[in-house]
């Protein structure tokens, strides 16, 4: 008779370290006692296992099964998992199932593939198109052509050297010439640009030095979960997030076997929603890592009616550049059509020669005598038309490629017999035939999607429509950046009901933009006219504009951010330009525009000029707080398990990757209000995880009076109250909250955040918030 499995362990709340040779498990080890004086149940470990020598982040996996050296080792693992249970704290860990690095002298697996081919027992691993490029693997390290760069290609031993690159010879080809040489291999070297349109292998996203792994074959899962599996089982590691499970050829299977082997630990899955998606409810995982909440938290400290303001002169002030004004959708789409044609290329092809095999083999007539162009072009138009990242099941597939969708894709067909190709395409996605055939175009259908959508808005689309920064972040919807209290509240009561402990998060090692910067530019919405006066001040200063995008883009930047060295805004806006690809990009540099950028913020944002963007914060500096404290509180008492990013639990202003990457200091030089406050609601959520877990409930709070709309308040299991401050600068200017009241649940109510206070009844809101824009209160005593 076996034993009954223990529950998981669900955390109260985590916090993220972002591991890396300059940090490893020694230095997160000696920060554990502060951490867990702060209030977190669990240390959010970065990937752990084996990983391309001096990588910042880990997501570059070479080995499965071996705890990465460079961090300590399993052995300084497990010592820092010891610190941690000795202070009461457990590990969540981030795994990367969808890809490895395509490194091969660090990869072994890989290595074995390119030196035996097919043949290789490690050849299951990978997303190999053995059928293309002559059933070599195409490998685009070359610098140059390869007749330009043959004189640096040479053979020492058993293995081919190209620069840095080591490459292993298959056996007895050692001595032919170089032609032959190359001929005889199982992979062929090529220049770099290759990648876009020959590549076959599937890969992370357009990235080529990251190859897709084949999880959803059993023996693959085994070999790359082993060590992480023996972790859990051993009790080193609780819980597991989860890396982009929308690369994976079946997310639900895959889950449903990693619940099955980790003893259903608590797992949430780096799954982005886009708004009104739903996460499948078949998923075996606690919920997402957060994104959905992060789009909801941020919408409530925007004003719709001041950022609809911020889109029209957005689009007078960067006209008439391309990709400007107040269509978001089209910009997103443009820069979908873009990606597909270019970085994505080679994806596309491989998704159209599979359609093409399908349709060859269908006994179905309606399916044959289709060109090849006209199914790549359906595909094309279907998939530009998505709005959400793919498709799971047959029964969702038609509620993501739509009728309506298909409708205007035809439209691209001149004729009309032609356009059918659309139909056959999306009867090949809603279809459930079983044959291998079906199936493989599905699942390359849905992984080709996910990408292109990461890709074209993520990557893409965000950096080309930025009427409002803050509201182009992952997860997020600049088009309707705005979310209503009612909204938000019925957003809360549905992870509240559906998945209650799902992760929760307002910065990560993602995100564009930290949450307190995000937080300051959202101000902007409750003053475009202030925004517009400044903008046109700065831009009479005589500085040479680049282009007016890019412009706006630096000064909100600038605003965002604060007081902060030239050198990090000069390389957010280098990747910036080069991400929105209009003028320059990372693969075609455009020397001249990326120096006429830099001279311009040099004079302009991080000049003198740029001294009245900063007046201008300053000015606004008390509608900042209460976003920023706002944000936090919403954040850490909502529905769900919040994720603490490191050191945003003190005031933490940082920009895109790298920059919200580096090293921080435990603890903070100065937390402020903002530490204040993330403490006391982090150890009540220990004190009390009853009132916050699985079985809580959540009510909304209605304040009354004059400026009720600008209150935004929640009970949770009736014990606890939030209470927030929402567009500060309009309820300034509206006069204040006068005699706006909010009515608490029946009984005493202590203040947490100022012991010396008490409130029963009805409230005045003006009261509640003398001293924080934010409040926290618990029930003291029985209800009467």
């Amino acid at each position: 008779m076996t034993s009954a499995r223990p529950a998981p362990v669900v955390p109260t709340a985590t916090y993220r370290l972002q591991l890396q040779p300059a940090f490893p498990f020694a230095a997160a080890a000696a920060v554990v006692p502060y951490l867990a004086s702060l209030g977190v149940s669990h240390l959010h470990l970065s990937p752990v296992l084996e990983a391309v020598p001096g990588s910042p982040h880990g997501y570059d996996v070479v080995d499965h099964a071996r705890v990465r050296e460079e961090l300590g080792g399993e052995e300084g693992l497990r010592a820092l998992a010891r610190t941690a249970r000795e202070h009461g704290l457990g590990l969540v860990v981030d795994i990367v199932p969808n890809h490895m690095a395509a490194v091969p002298r660090h990869n072994r697996a890989l290595w074995e593939v390119l030196r035996e081919g097919p043949a290789s027992a490690y050849a299951r691993w990978f997303d190999i198109d053995w059928e293309a490029q002559g059933g070599q693997v195409l490998l685009p390290v070359l610098g140059g052509p390869l007749g330009e760069v043959s004189e640096d290609l040479r053979v020492d031993g058993d293995v081919l050297r190209y620069h840095d690159h080591v490459l292993p010879l298959r056996e007895g080809t050692g001595d032919l010439p170089l032609p032959r040489l190359l001929d005889a291999q199982w992979y062929r070297p090529v220049w770099w640009r290759l990648a876009r349109t020959e590549l076959n292998y599937r890969r992370f996203f357009s990235i080529s030095e990251l190859i897709g792994v084949r999880v959803e074959d059993p023996e693959v899962f085994e070999a790359t979960h082993a060590k992480i599996l023996q972790l859990l089982h051993e009790g080193v590691v609780d819980g597991l997030r989860v890396d982009h499970p929308d690369g994976l050829a079946d997310p639900g299977a895959y889950l449903e076997r990693l619940h099955e082997a980790s003893g259903g630990r608590w797992t949430v899955v780096e799954k982005i929603l886009a708004d009104g998606e739903r996460l499948p409810d078949a998923w075996p995982v606690a919920g997402t890592t957060g994104y959905d909440a992060l789009r909801h938290v941020d919408g409530l400290f925007l004003d719709p009616e001041g950022a609809g303001r911020l889109r029209e002169l957005y689009g007078r002030f960067a006209a008439p550049q391309a990709d400007r004004g107040g269509d978001w959708a089209a910009t997103a789409r443009r820069a979908a059509y873009g990606v597909l044609s270019h970085e994505l290329a080679t994806e596309l092809d491989r998704l159209t020669r599979a359609a093409v095999r399908v349709c060859a083999a269908s006994p179905d007539p309606a399916l044959r005598d289709r060109a090849p162009w006209a199914l790549r072009t359906a595909l094309e138009e279907l998939l530009v038309r998505m709005e959400v990242y793919r498709p799971y099941t047959a029964d969702d597939a038609a509620a993501v490629v739509t009728a309506e969708a298909a409708g205007e894709a035809r439209q691209a067909f001149a004729v009309p017999q032609e356009a059918g190709a659309v139909d056959v395409v999306r009867a090949l996605v809603l279809g459930r035939d079983p044959g291998p055939a079906a199936v493989e175009f599905r699942t390359r259908f849905a992984q080709t999607a996910s990408a292109l959508r990461a890709k074209a808005v993520e990557d893409t689309a965000f950096y080309r429509y930025v009427p409002l920064l803050s509201a182009n972040e992952v997860g997020g919807d600049p088009g309707r950046p705005g979310v209503s209290p009612d909204a938000f509240h019925a957003y809360c009561a549905r992870v509240q009901r559906d998945w209650p402990v799902s992760g929760t998060v307002v910065s990560t090692h993602d995100t564009k933009r930290s949450a307190d910067v995000r937080a300051a530019l959202a101000v902007l919405s409750e003053c475009p006219g202030r925004w517009a006066e400044v903008l046109a001040q700065v831009s009479r200063a005589g500085e040479a504009v680049p282009d007016g995008q890019t412009a706006w883009a630096a000064w909100q930047t600038v605003f965002g951010l604060g007081p902060a060295a030239p050198e990090r805004v000069r390389e957010a806006l280098l990747k910036h330009v080069r991400e929105a690809g209009l003028f320059t990009s990372w693969t075609e540099q455009e020397p001249p525009y990326e120096e006429a950028v830099a001279a311009f913020l040099a004079a302009g944002p991080c000049g003198t000029p740029g001294e009245r963007v900063a007046a201008l914060r300053d000015a606004l500096e008390p509608h900042v707080r209460a976003n920023v404290l706002g944000t936090a509180l919403v954040h850490l008492t909502m529905p769900g398990v919040p994720d603490v990013y490191q050191g945003t639990e003190g005031e933490y202003r940082a920009l895109v990757d790298p920059d919200n990457r580096r090293p921080v200091r435990f603890p903070p030089v100065d937390p402020g209000a903002k530490g204040e406050v993330t403490a006391a609601a982090l150890r009540l959520r220990r004190r009390r995880p009853d009132v916050f877990g699985a079985a809580a409930a959540y009510e909304p709070l209605a304040a009354e009076g004059p400026a009720a709309g600008h209150c935004l308040a929640f009970a949770r299991s009736g014990e606890v109250v939030t209470a927030v401050t929402r567009l500060s600068l309009r309820l300034a200017e509206a006069g204040g909250w006068r005699e706006t009241l909010l009515a608490l649940p029946p009984g005493r109510w202590a203040d947490v955040l100022d012991g010396e206070r008490e409130f029963t009844g009805h409230v005045r809101v003006a009261e509640l918030f003398g001293r924080l824009p934010v409040a926290l209160l618990e029930r003291v005593g029985p209800v009467r």
